[in-house]
């Protein structure tokens, strides 16, 4: 974590270019509700309790769905939940954010939050002039990858994800591909440059796993890069309290994947797990950097001021489609969603709400061959 600070100081702006930070059934269906209420968790009803101002109670639920054309029909076969799309449940990965028109905008946001977090850059491993051969994992709609396609047009990008919810129109260099990194990767070993993900956070079950297929997949002397957060909020000044609308944002994905029977974590940050699992892999010259994301305007910091604004843009803009699905897994129904995402955006618009999460990106080499 970075270095903690009292009252309501703003983190510090991280160096230039600083620190990194960017992050899912056929038939409408909801998760039957736990038998017990978990510690920490407050029932959906404390929400509908609250008091809420008319233009307070407002809703952003949409129902607009992604699609791309010339892709099977199989792979179009989304889950619907409260009328939202998420990724198929083929396969081991449950991704819990929501893949249709409204949450894809929420992701082309955070891009451009994590870009400004790192002054500009797309990456901070010290890669070479000539890249080569290049993989985004869980590229969502693929800003990154067609970003570093512009930027290096002499490299190979590929960007992989659970759905086809990527542009049609890209640099030449630059292609998507449909699949799921948690299971066996079909790319030939020792043939990538560069290996790059951001926001897996709460969609990797075993990070060890990732992280060696990652390492065999990668060149001698190739990077890899890993950005990553923890899915709760936090304050340094007690202005997040577990109770709030903030402090049980943690409680509903935690509880929620553990319903799922989900072993993904959403602690990766504060566990350091894509740090321990590139360790054990066996990279070599490994970095990290740790940031705080302010989750609205509160800093006093130019440059974490408008980083808030945007991740408050990027959060008011489908709160229900990012805590929805956890939230449905506890049997919370779509008017209980709507009205704790309510308070959501009513604390966000807080100005004496100093939250923020945790980010940290780590980068490290694979060791050269002999």
């Amino acid at each position: 974590m970075a270095e903690q600070r009292s009252g309501s100081e703003a983190p510090e702006a991280p160096a230039a270019p600083a620190a990194a930070p960017e992050a899912s059934p056929a038939p409408e269906a909801a998760a039957a509700t736990p038998a017990a209420q978990p510690t920490g968790l407050q029932p959906p009803e404390h929400w509908l309790e609250e008091h809420l101002s008319e233009d307070e109670a407002d809703s952003t639920l949409g129902d607009n769905a992604s699609s791309t054309a010339s892709i099977s029909s199989s792979i179009l076969q989304y889950r619907t939940i409260n009328g939202r799309t998420y990724h198929s449940d083929r396969g081991s990965n449950n991704y819990w954010g929501a893949n249709d028109d409204q949450q894809n905008e929420t992701l082309d946001i955070q891009h451009h939050v994590f870009t400004l977090l790192l002054g500009g850059k797309l990456h901070l491993a010290p890669l070479p002039e000539q890249v080569g051969k290049v993989l985004d994992l869980g590229t969502g709609t693929g800003l990154w990858a067609i970003d570093f396609g512009d930027q290096h047009p002499e490299a190979d990008v590929i960007g992989t994800d659970l759905s086809p919810v990527q542009p049609a129109w890209v640099p030449p260099n630059v292609h998507f591909e449909i699949d799921d990194f948690t299971q066996d990767w079909t790319f030939a070993e020792e043939s990538f440059d560069y290996i790059h993900a951001r926001w897996l956070v709460g969609s990797v079950p075993d990070w060890d796993a990732l992280m060696q297929q990652a390492y065999k997949t990668l060149k001698p002397g190739g990077w890899i890069e890993v950005f990553e957060f923890n899915g709760a909020f936090d304050s340094d000044d007690g202005s997040v309290t577990e109770k709030s609308a903030h402090g049980q944002w943690g409680y509903i994905f935690r509880e929620g994947a553990k319903a799922l029977g989900s072993k993904a974590s959403f602690s990766v940050v504060k566990d350091e797990l894509h740090k321990k699992a590139i360790e054990a892999a066996g990279f070599v010259k490994i970095q990290e950097n740790h940031v705080k994301i302010p989750t609205s305007g509160w800093p006093k910091d130019p440059v974490l001021k408008e980083v808030g604004q945007f991740t408050r843009a990027a959060l008011e803009n489908d709160t229900e489609g990012t805590v929805g699905f956890m939230a449905v897994q506890l049997g919370w129904s779509k008017a209980e969603v709507a009205v704790y995402a309510a308070h959501m955006r009513k604390e966000i618009r807080n100005p004496a709400i100093h939250a923020y999460y945790a980010g940290c990106t780590v980068w490290a080499q694979k060791p050269l061959a002999g």
